[in-house]
């Protein structure tokens, strides 16, 4: 099994992600000396469709992600055209977890996927469950 491609944002934009806990994040990834990328914010690289995104989600292998909350990083991709596969990413939430509990996921090679499965990109949302 291929190591995890580990994408880190920096939630640059609407900084809603603690920074204390995406700059020790980022500080670890760093010191640990591991191939990641860092992209400035998810949110401006979904609105402009950056090809990054698309690129990501064809490179061979499974995917970590330190961002945000799984079904937004899920939608996020998905307004970019570019679909994460649901079998072999794993969305780690810096909104909610500790720096430590998300290098520790980072390092790990096990994926534990994560995207939710309710609702497809593109389907029409069930507004009845809502009432």
């Amino acid at each position: 099994m291929s190591n995890p491609q580990i994408i880190y944002c920096h939630c640059a934009y609407a900084q809603v992600v603690p920074k204390e806990v995406k700059e020790a994040v980022l500080r670890k990834l760093c010191d640990a000396n591991i191939p990641f990328e860092a992209v400035a914010d998810l949110c401006e690289l979904s609105a402009r469709r950056d090809a990054g995104l698309q690129r990501i989600v064809t490179t061979t292998g499974p995917i970590k992600i330190a961002a945000c909350y799984p079904r937004a990083v899920k939608w996020l991709f998905a307004a970019a055209q570019a679909r994460l596969p649901a079998d072999s990413t794993e969305i780690l939430n810096m909104r909610v977890q500790t720096a430590e509990e998300i290098f520790e996921r980072l390092l790990n090679p096990e994926v534990k996927p994560n995207l939710p499965a309710s609702e497809q990109p593109g389907a029409k949302p069930n507004l009845s469950s809502h009432v």
